[in-house]
C-alpha cells in the first residue's frame, strides 16, 4: 500500500515540477473582452492568442472575457489582441478586418458593434494601421544589414561591428504593432535570434567570428525579407566556399557579387540564387 502511495506522490511531484517548468517567465495576466459566440470561438481565440513559453489566453464564451497571460519581455497585450483581431474576433483594442469576420463559420459570427473594412486599427481610436511607418522601420533595419555586409566585404571589423551595433538599435526601434500581419509573425519569430546574431557581431573584434555569425544573421533577414514589402529587388546570394565548404548565403542591393565571408580574397565568387521582390 505505502509503494503505491509513494508512486503516486512521485507522479504528482512529476506532473507539478513540469508544470511549473512550462510556465510563462517575467508573468503578466490581465483580463480583455473579446467578442465570440460558441466553444469553436473558444478554440480558435486562444489559438490565435497563443505562443508557448511566451503567451497564454482562456477565454470565457458565457463573459466574453479572456484571461491573457504572457511574458512581458517577450511580447506585449496589443501583440496578442492583435493576432486575435486578425482571426476574425473584435476586442476593446483592435477590430477585426472584415473579411477575417466573413470568414468564420456561421455559429461563430457575433453582433459587431463596429464594421470596419480597413485592416486591424485601434478601436477606440480613428487612428488607421500606417504602413508607412512600418515599413520605415523594418527599411532602417535592413539598411543597416547591407552596412554591416559591405563592411565585411572590405575586411574592416571595426566598421563591423560599429554597423553590427546600431543594428540592435535600429531593431529595438521597430514598432511592431504597426506591421502586417504575416510580417509581425516572423518578427515575432527572428528578432530575439536577430538581435543575438547581431549583438554577437558587435560584440566581436575578429573578423573570422564575424563573418561567421553573420551567416546566421543573414538567413534570419532572408526570412524577415520575405515577409516583408520591399521598395526595391533584393539579391539572394550564395558562396559555396564559405562555412568550411558548405556554403553561406546573404543579401544584397546589387546584382553584381561582392563576397562578405572572403572579401577581396575572393570577392567575386558566389552567385544569385533568390530575387526577392
Amino acid at each position: 500500500m505505502k509503494t503505491i502511495k509513494n508512486r503516486i506522490m512521485i507522479l504528482l511531484l512529476l506532473v507539478s515540477f513540469a508544470s511549473c517548468n512550462a510556465q510563462i517567465k517575467n508573468e503578466t495576466s490581465i483580463t480583455e473582452r473579446i467578442l465570440g459566440n460558441c466553444g469553436m470561438c473558444k478554440k480558435t481565440i486562444e489559438k490565435a492568442g497563443s505562443i508557448k513559453n511566451e503567451a497564454e489566453v482562456n477565454w470565457n464564451k458565457e463573459t466574453k472575457l479572456a484571461t491573457i497571460t504572457f511574458d512581458a519581455k517577450k511580447t506585449t497585450k496589443d501583440a496578442v489582441l492583435k493576432r486575435i483581431a486578425l482571426a476574425g474576433y473584435d476586442n476593446n483594442s483592435y477590430l477585426a478586418p472584415k473579411e477575417a469576420y466573413n470568414n468564420l463559420p456561421q455559429c461563430c459570427q457575433y453582433e459587431r458593434r463596429n464594421e470596419q473594412e480597413n485592416v486591424v486599427m485601434p478601436s477606440n481610436t480613428k487612428h488607421k494601421e500606417n504602413s508607412e511607418v512600418a515599413q520605415t522601420n523594418l527599411e532602417n533595419v535592413f539598411e543597416t544589414y547591407f552596412e554591416l555586409k559591405d563592411a565585411l566585404v572590405d575586411s574592416n571589423s571595426k566598421s563591423a561591428s560599429k554597423s553590427a551595433s546600431d543594428l540592435v538599435i535600429r531593431m529595438e526601434k521597430v514598432d511592431m504593432h504597426s506591421l502586417g500581419a504575416e510580417t509581425h509573425r516572423v518578427w515575432m519569430e527572428k528578432r530575439m535570434h536577430l538581435k543575438e546574431n547581431a549583438s554577437t557581431i558587435a560584440s566581436s573584434n575578429e573578423l573570422e567570428e564575424q563573418r561567421t555569425n553573420f551567416k546566421a544573421l543573414s538567413e534570419n533577414i532572408y526570412v524577415l525579407m520575405k515577409a516583408s514589402k520591399l521598395n526595391n529587388a533584393i539579391y539572394y546570394q550564395h558562396c559555396p566556399m564559405a562555412n568550411d565548404g558548405k556554403g553561406a548565403n546573404w543579401l544584397s542591393k546589387e546584382k553584381e557579387i561582392k563576397n562578405p565571408y572572403y572579401g577581396s580574397m575572393m570577392l567575386s565568387c558566389g552567385k544569385i540564387i533568390e530575387t526577392i521582390e
